[in-house]
């Protein structure tokens, strides 16, 4: 079936699921699973295991999955990550579809998660396509305006070749970045996991792969939401 979605807006579970009368038994299952992955767990039966135990739906145990760690990978995250003063003047690069789903998921009033790491992540998914909505646009003005406020002098944006439609999304990128005259680039590749682990520069990005293993990073998601758009409904789970 074609993903007919106009918005990257709320599920029509969440209201309850998020409500606040089960967000202390989510934030405790996150405490489980993140005590158990940190004494080498199996990170899949682990995840079965605490979302059994708390009855917790699909949604609820996607959320506990992207918000939980373990304590050496909250370490090695703490340790690596820049501030907004330490980027300055420093080049970034983007893991576009991470950073640009979390903007659009906020601006259409869907749930963000705080993880245990402090970082902020949506609950989107694209199943190896990705559909422009109506907040694609106004999210890329808001990652170029919140860059240029860090005064970070210039960005690459890595997209995901392999997913349907990357060729029109980086043709809109590149085209904001001409009209606001940023000095952005924006590539195709395989993996940007990959290359972002790989690169000297600074990564802004949000996933548990390049956190654990890229060089430094910068909670850029985070500063977006928390700068220009303060009215974002943010659950807790850390």
């Amino acid at each position: 079936m074609p993903d007919k979605r106009r918005h990257r807006g709320p599920h029509p579970e969440d209201a309850v699921a998020f409500s606040p009368r089960n967000q202390p038994t989510l934030r405790t299952a996150v405490a489980e699973l993140s005590w158990l992955l940190s004494r080498g767990y199996a990170e899949k039966s682990t995840i079965k295991l605490v979302g059994d135990h708390y009855s917790l739906t699909e949604r609820q145990r996607m959320a506990m999955m992207r918000c939980a760690c373990s304590d050496v990978a909250l370490a090695r995250r703490t340790a690596h990550e820049m501030n907004a003063e330490a980027i300055r003047g420093r080049p970034l690069a983007l893991d576009g579809y991470n950073v640009l789903t979390t903007i659009e998921a906020s601006l259409a009033g869907g749930i963000i998660l705080q993880g245990r790491d402090g970082c902020y992540r949506d609950l989107a998914s694209m199943h190896g396509s990705f559909r422009k909505v109506e907040e694609t646009g106004p999210a890329i003005e808001l990652v170029g305006m919140q860059i240029a406020d860090l005064h970070v002098p210039s960005c690459v944006w890595y997209l995901d070749r392999p997913v349907s439609n990357s060729g029109r999304l980086k043709t809109l990128i590149a085209q904001t970045a001409e009209q606001h005259q940023w000095d952005w680039s924006v590539e195709l590749v395989p993996s940007p996991d990959k290359v972002l682990i790989e690169s000297p520069q600074v990564a802004a990005t949000a996933d548990s792969v390049i956190l654990d293993r890229c060089e430094r990073w910068f909670n850029l998601s985070r500063v977006v939401v928390q700068s220009k758009l303060p009215r974002t409904h943010i659950v807790c789970l850390g």
